[in-house]
């Protein structure tokens, strides 16, 4: 039977010993990065490039790598108490949609990228909101969201953040400001309804006046709509009915008759 010396057995136990520390150390090097993240490496606290997706080697205690992920993220902005330029006090809360596209910057030039969005995107809606009137906050979303956009997209450039959309989710009312509201709305269809009743009557006395106009310049067309009405009341009522010739209709009437004689 083969004996192995003590000094092949030393051997063996050096060469399982490094073996062991190299695996040990290719473990601890190895990451994986998905196809939506990316490593940021530091050599010896200094920046050294953006990797992944896959395999990427960081050699331990020298190298650091700190994962970032490159999906669209959906922010909850709170809700936030909100003064409108007519000092009308809102509830609004808005949801914000960003992702990272320059993983350096959102990790060198800013310490939480998330954090500092969120508190800039509570910020930023104060004080737009804050500047407009309760009507336009009300009726003007869109623009209210775009402008919104626009500002954090602009300020957060730097820390390598891109602002896809916010959207504005609600704007609540004390109830006093409600019942303000609803005796608004209801004032303002009174005025409508009056305006309407008025251009009718207008409407309807310019007909009349165009009327009476034609009726002048032809006499003989008032003792046809004189005696159509009276035709007219004879078909509704049964009843014996007293109804008075105007005198300026007698010569009117005789001429009409003379001429139907003719």
């Amino acid at each position: 039977m083969y004996e192995v010396s003590p000094d092949m057995q030393n051997t063996y136990l050096i060469l399982g010993a490094v073996g062991f520390i190299i695996l040990l150390f290719l473990l601890r090097s190895i990451r994986i990065l998905w196809e939506f993240e990316r490593g940021v490496v530091f050599t010896l606290g200094r920046f050294w490039k953006v990797k992944g997706p896959g395999i990427i080697l960081v050699i331990p205690i020298i190298q650091k790598m700190i994962r970032v992920d490159l999906r669209l993220v959906v922010l909850d902005i709170p809700t936030q108490e909100v003064i409108s330029r007519d000092n009308v006090s809102l509830q609004v809360n808005a949801v914000l949609y960003f992702r990272v596209v320059d993983p350096q910057k959102a990790i060198i030039n800013v310490e939480d990228y998330f954090e500092a969005t969120s508190q800039l995107a509570q910020t930023t809606l104060r004080s737009v909101l804050g500047q407009h009137e309760l009507d336009v906050i009300l009726a003007e979303r869109d623009k209210l969201n775009s402008s919104l956009q626009r500002i954090l997209d602009e300020q957060t450039e730097a820390w390598g953040i891109k602002v896809v959309n916010v959207e504005i989710k609600q704007v609540d009312l004390n109830e006093s400001m409600i019942r303000a509201i609803a005796k608004q709305a209801e004032a303002e269809r009174d005025r409508r309804a009056k305006v309407i009743h008025a251009e009718g009557e207008y409407q309807a006395s310019e007909k009349l006046l165009q009327a009476a106009q034609t009726l002048a310049k032809q006499p003989q067309t008032m003792v046809l709509r004189y005696l159509q009405t009276l035709g007219m009341i004879a078909e509704e009522n049964n009843s014996t009915i007293v109804f008075p010739l105007p005198i300026e209709l007698m010569p009117m009437i005789e001429s009409f008759t003379k001429k139907k004689k003719e």
